[in-house]
């Protein structure tokens, strides 16, 4: 039955009475245990560098845009990460300065253990937006100072030169993506110049436009033969309203009738055209040859009487019209041929733009990985030569730079629990012990020992409890043992505090 807790006191200090020479047992032996323990507790010293990030150089405003400046975030967690790696703990590890001249051709369990303890004490903490702290721990206080010297050192010189191989190998690779697509930008206008040269029908523009034009002269030319047409028919029908063969003596009449009309249209065309004219030309031709056939028809007839012939001969007007017919009928057929020939370059060209309309798709294929390349081919120039920047910047430390702000110091105090906290601590835990150890006994002793028990648990009134009784021997006796617990608890107390002093004057 669980005990009430009003009366755990009272009985915690009955069963501490009944058995005196136990509790103190317990109590001398868990102080000394715990001051031995501070004996051999390893005290530990610490010792750490703080680090500042510059990153808020002179140099960034200045090449903002036009180099790239090595950016870490989660400053402590990535500075723990470099420390950590193999290559710098090694190289700490086999530093004979801390370690001796042995360490460089330490064997490869003892390189590994000892990699492994100085990962083990290793701690990196921030402190603030731009600082943070590499700090060691060592059971030498000069150990932990010239190791956490060296850790400040090695993250110092692996940052650095870890800055320098990731500027170097960006801009190695974006070179090389550079001269990579130097390559296919040469290869896409050699493809493209092939194309070019294998399809000389132009592009589908300039089809258009000899089409148009083609096609333009077409219709030109039907006018032209609908005109020509025209004038064929009338001069046929002019030709049929005129006699073959006139009189001798009306023929120079009618030569000065045809030089009258002649003369009448050229001068109507001179009054729009000037005399290089073409038609204006040709009249002043027609009326020459007229003139002439006029006079020669003079001089051979009678010149007294120009009306009067005896014989007949061929009409000039007919031999006019029968050559225009001719002349009309001529320029009818070169027409017709001119029609069939744009007919023919309009077939050509409808071919030629099937065929551009075929290889349009090619085109725009090869023209787009042209300006596709070209325009990857320049954004990488301009990256490469920001990369070159960055990586110049890395090379003279600039951008974000490392820097000790606070060198190690050595450590004067040992961390964590001193002895002194052992000591105070081991009385009160020895004095803890016997009493915590009955308290928890009574909560599972299963024996009744008040009589609130019975009526809590039972529902038994309990009407009265009888005490015990003890003979005036068993009193003395009590009292005697009573004294030698008291004088043996002053005893070990005594020689549990000169122990401590001893230890803490640094007599032990």
């Amino acid at each position: 039955m669980a005990l009430p807790l009003i009366q755990l006191p009272s009985e915690i200090i009955r069963e501490v009475g009944t058995r005196k020479w136990l509790a103190l047992a317990a109590f001398a032996i868990v102080s000394f245990g715990v001051l031995a323990a501070g004996f051999l507790w390893p005290y530990k010293y610490e010792s750490d560098v703080v680090i500042y990030v510059d990153d808020e150089n002179i140099i960034r405003p200045l090449m903002e845009g036009s180099a790239v400046t090595t950016k870490i975030s989660e400053r402590a967690s990535a500075a723990q990460e470099l420390l950590w790696s193999r290559g710098v703990m090694e190289n700490v590890a086999k530093d004979t300065d801390l370690f001796g001249p042995d360490a460089a051709s330490l064997q490869a369990e003892k390189l590994e253990s000892r990699v492994n303890w100085l990962r083990s004490n290793l701690s990196v903490r921030p402190r603030g937006d731009s600082y943070f702290s590499i700090g060691f721990m060592s059971e030498s206080p000069s150990q932990a100072y010239r190791v956490a010297q060296r850790m400040g050192q090695a993250f110092i010189e692996e940052s650095a030169r870890r800055k320098q191989a990731e500027s170097r190998s960006a801009y190695e690779f974006i070179d090389n993506q550079v001269k990579s697509y130097e390559d296919l930008l040469a290869e896409s206008e050699k493809r493209l110049k092939q194309f070019l040269s294998k399809n000389v029908d132009g592009t589908e523009g300039e089809a258009n436009g000899k089409l148009s034009d083609l096609r333009g002269k077409l219709e030109q030319a039907q006018l032209d033969k609908q005109e020509t047409e025209t004038r064929v028919a009338s001069l046929q029908s002019q030709l049929s309203n005129v006699n073959q063969n006139i009189r001798r003596g009306k023929t120079i009449d009618a030569y000065q009738q045809r030089i009258n009309s002649m003369q009448d249209q050229l001068d109507t065309l001179r009054l729009k055209y000037k005399d290089s004219y073409p038609d204006i030309v040709a009249l002043q031709e027609q009326i020459a040859v007229l003139k002439r056939q006029r006079d020669k028809a003079r001089s051979s007839g009678d010149t007294s009487d120009a009306s009067v012939g005896t014989g007949d001969t061929i009409n000039p007007l007919y031999q006019d019209l029968s050559s225009d017919l001719a002349d009309a009928r001529t320029q009818m057929e070169m027409i017709n041929t001119r029609i069939r020939s744009i007919k023919t370059l309009i077939g050509e060209q409808v071919d030629r733009m099937q065929r551009i309309q075929e290889n349009k798709a090619e085109y725009s294929q090869l023209t787009r990985d042209m300006e596709v390349n070209k325009q990857i081919y320049n954004d990488l120039l301009k990256r490469r030569e920001r990369a070159r920047v960055s990586m110049h910047l890395d090379i003279k430390g600039q951008g974000l730079n490392y820097r000790i702000n606070e060198t190690a110091r050595y450590p004067l105090k040992p961390e964590g629990a001193q002895f002194n906290q052992f000591a105070m601590a081991g009385l009160f835990l020895g004095l803890l012990a016997p009493l915590g150890t009955i308290a928890g006994l009574l909560q599972i002793d299963p024996r009744v020992r008040a009589k609130s028990q019975l009526e809590d648990e039972v529902g038994i009134p309990v009407l009265m409890d009888i005490p015990r009784v003890r003979t005036p021997f068993e009193m003395r006796r009590e009292r005697r043992v009573t004294y030698a617990v008291v004088i043996c608890a002053v005893l070990v107390i005594a020689a549990y505090i000169g122990v401590a002093v001893a230890s803490v004057m640094g007599v032990i």
